[in-house]
C-alpha cells in the first residue's frame, strides 16, 4: 500500500532548506510567518541575537474575527506597525516552507504596504 507523504513534514522539509540560505541579523531581521489551521502566525527575529523583537498573531486583540485571507491582512498590517515603531524597516521574508499564496501572501503585501521593505 502506498502512503501518501506528510504535508507538515515535506513543509518542514521546505523550511529547513530556505532556512540554510537565509538568516535575519541586528540590521536585516528575517519575518518569519507559520500558518496553522485556524491562526497565523507572525514574528520579526534576529537569528544572530536569537531573539524575537516584535511578533503579531490573530491571537492579538487588535486583530478582528474576520475570514482568514482578511484575518492575515491585518496581522501583517499589526506587524508592519510594531515593526516599524521598533525603527525595523528592512526585513527578510521567511515564508516557513508554505507556498506564497492565499494568506502568507495577504500577510506579506499588508506588511509591505505598511512600511516593512522586502
Amino acid at each position: 500500500m502506498i502512503t501518501k507523504p506528510d504535508k507538515n513534514k515535506t513543509r518542514q522539509k521546505r523550511h529547513m532548506r530556505v532556512r540554510n540560505k537565509i538568516s535575519g541579523n541586528a540590521e536585516r531581521p528575517r519575518l518569519n510567518v507559520f500558518r496553522s489551521n485556524k491562526n497565523i502566525y507572525a514574528q520579526v527575529i534576529d537569528d544572530v541575537a536569537g531573539v524575537t523583537l516584535v511578533s503579531a498573531s490573530t491571537l492579538d486583540s487588535e486583530v478582528s474575527d474576520a475570514n482568514k485571507t482578511d484575518e492575515a491582512k491585518a496581522v501583517g498590517a499589526l506587524i508592519a506597525k510594531r515593526a516599524v515603531e521598533k525603527k525595523i524597516t528592512d526585513v527578510v521574508f521567511d515564508r516557513g516552507g508554505y507556498l506564497y499564496h492565499g494568506r502568507v501572501q495577504a500577510l506579506a503585501e499588508a506588511a509591505r504596504e505598511n512600511g516593512l521593505k522586502f
